[in-house]
């Protein structure tokens, strides 16, 4: 890694260090997905992939009982999390884990849910698909969610600015990839605008506060903003989406 590479690396993380969330998201929807994923043992063996300062895992070892397997790549993030379940008495149920998605050691069936909020999309929507499939128990289910389309037509704008960054398929064109790679969909859930707020109010707040003199920060402040800017121009024509699935050949 050159030392340009390493100071936008570092720029980005400092800008999303103690952010509460590391994409789209709120308590409120991971409650819901929680609910459409139907009954669970009483505790539940749960792998939260992506899973960044743990919001998520935390609320399934509170509410669901979970023991909690949390995998992430930033073990800063791995850090918040452990410093979170410490202090909330959850340290017994969450296990974390620095490791990749992409290439998990874990047997077949170790889990009665795989978790991934704003998180597949580092290995794809679809290789998430194929690749997570063995993990389920019987009566497992899969909670991902995605970035969509929330129109037919894009404007041409925000379709140059996604094909850049991570291509976008409607809610409909991904649930129809899971039923293909031989999912049951159990629920599809349009996630409220609200749910941007809690990811990208206090991310702004961190770009307003950073020194762009700092190696790399002016770059990453600049991408920053103009994510911002495109969410706030061409917001209603993308949104989050939570997909529950479960394997259509494991009962």
């Amino acid at each position: 890694m050159t030392d340009h590479d390493t100071g936008a690396y570092s720029a980005f993380f400092e800008l999303h260090h103690g952010l509460p969330r590391q994409g789209p998201g709120s308590d409120a929807t991971t409650r819901h997905l929680l609910s459409l994923a139907g009954p669970l043992p009483d505790r539940p063996r749960v792998l939260d992939l992506g899973c960044g300062p743990g919001r998520s895992a935390l609320l399934l070892a509170a509410e669901a009982g979970a023991e909690v397997t949390a995998v992430d790549l930033h073990e800063p993030f791995l850090d918040e999390l452990r410093a979170a379940s410490e202090a909330r008495g959850l340290s017994h149920l969450i296990r974390p884990v620095n490791g990749d998605m992409g290439k998990l050691p874990y047997p077949d069936g170790s889990f009665n849910l795989v978790w991934a909020e704003s998180s597949a999309y580092s290995i794809g929507f679809d290789t998430a698909l194929r690749d997570w499939r063995r993990l389920l128990a019987p009566g497992g289910a899969l909670v991902l969610t995605e970035c969509v389309w929330t129109t037919d037509a894009p404007s041409e704008d925000a379709r140059a600015y996604w094909e850049s960054a991570y291509r976008l398929r409607t809610a409909e064109e991904n649930a129809r990839a899971a039923m293909a790679a031989g999912y049951t969909v159990i629920g599809v859930y349009a996630q409220p605008d609200s749910d941007w707020d809690e990811y990208y109010v206090p991310l702004a707040a961190h770009a307003d506060a950073a020194d762009p003199a700092a190696p790399g920060m002016a770059d990453a402040i600049a991408a920053t903003r103009a994510e911002l800017a495109m969410r706030r121009e061409h917001g209603n024509e993308y949104g989050y989406a939570g997909f529950v699935l479960r394997p259509a050949d494991i009962r």
